[in-house]
């Protein structure tokens, strides 16, 4: 909440309505808010030219899940002052180990919707449009138009989305980050557009079957498995559910947030694909490596092999 006396602006895709000062009815007075106080406290980490880039930049950030949101709040609260989000799912009881904004007063909203009033309540400035929906092939030059960056938030199991995110992101040279929460750890990947594809890296083509994406995206997120010896599979379902908690959300969406000031600043050393990461807060082990053939690595294979033979034992997508 904003401190007494500060602005309260109610945007929506940058349309402002200000709401007249009335504090007899709990509404704050719109005068003291300013965007370099409230962003002060990054001083010392980036410079005032470097936040004014941050307050110029689009991000878009489909999946308002359990990193979506969480990577939308990280962001806004580094000051970056414009977003583009997309989801079509509404709030529900089985988001609340994970999900920012999952509370009982939201149950039955759409998360797009409360992600976006949060956003705003941090920065009342800040451009936000929502898509209202899924990503498809008929929005997504809309989605990504005049786009700096690229967050992956999509469900897990949304292999053919995820793919042309990454395809059309690339197309218009967009870097594009995938963190996701993969036991108490989170594993991620940076996509350079003149760098390795995403297709390429993952071994991914259309004619594979669901348990092969499954396999493919899972070892070639995860090249050497932290949460292997705590992770319980059979609670994965083909359906879209599986293990999944708020300790590693959180770690992915910091693990953005500084990929973003390097990427969108332009400064530090990116370690894109096919370079890998995974850090297990749980086991207390940071895992990278470099894979020049991706998921075609001979050993690479064969874990993809072992994973899809074990998961079709234990029912998956049956």
């Amino acid at each position: 909440m904003l401190q007494q006396d500060c602005q309260y602006t109610n945007y929506s895709c940058g349309v402002q309505d200000v709401v007249s000062p009335d504090k007899s009815n709990g509404l704050w007075s719109p005068t003291d808010w300013s965007y370099e106080e409230a962003f002060s406290r990054n001083r010392g980490l980036v410079s005032s030219n470097e936040q004014q880039r941050l307050r110029e930049s689009r991000v878009a950030i489909p999946g308002m899940g359990g990193v979506g949101g969480m990577h939308l709040m990280t962001l806004a609260r580094m000051g970056i002052g414009k977003f583009r989000i997309a989801d079509h799912d509404e709030f529900a009881c089985g988001n609340f180990n994970r999900q920012f904004g999952a509370i009982i007063d939201n149950i039955g909203r759409k998360k797009a919707d409360v992600l976006l009033e949060s956003a705003k309540g941090v920065n009342p400035e800040a451009e936000i449009e929502s898509m209202g929906g899924k990503i498809t092939p008929e929005n997504i030059d809309q989605f990504l138009d005049d786009v700096d960056f690229v967050v992956d938030a999509l469900d897990f199991f949304a292999f053919d989305a995820r793919r042309m995110l990454f395809r059309e992101a690339a197309k218009r040279g967009i870097w594009v980050v995938t963190a996701g929460p993969i036991g108490f750890s989170t594993a991620w990947l940076a996509f350079d557009p003149n760098g390795m594809p995403f297709d390429t890296y993952f071994d991914m083509h259309d004619k594979m079957e669901p348990v092969d994406f499954f396999a493919a995206f899972v070892i070639g997120l995860t090249p050497r498995g932290t949460h292997g010896p705590y992770f319980d599979y059979s609670c994965v379902e083909a359906s879209g559910r599986g293990p999944s908690v708020a300790a590693a959300c959180r770690l992915a969406a910091g693990v953005v947030g500084s990929e973003a000031i390097k990427i969108i600043l332009g400064r530090g050393k990116v370690r894109a694909a096919p370079y890998y990461q995974q850090f297990d807060a749980y086991r207390y082990i940071l895992r990278r490596g470099w894979m020049p053939w991706g998921n075609r690595n001979p050993i690479q294979r064969l874990k993809r092999i072992y994973l899809r033979r074990y998961m079709l034992k234990l029912g998956y997508g049956q």
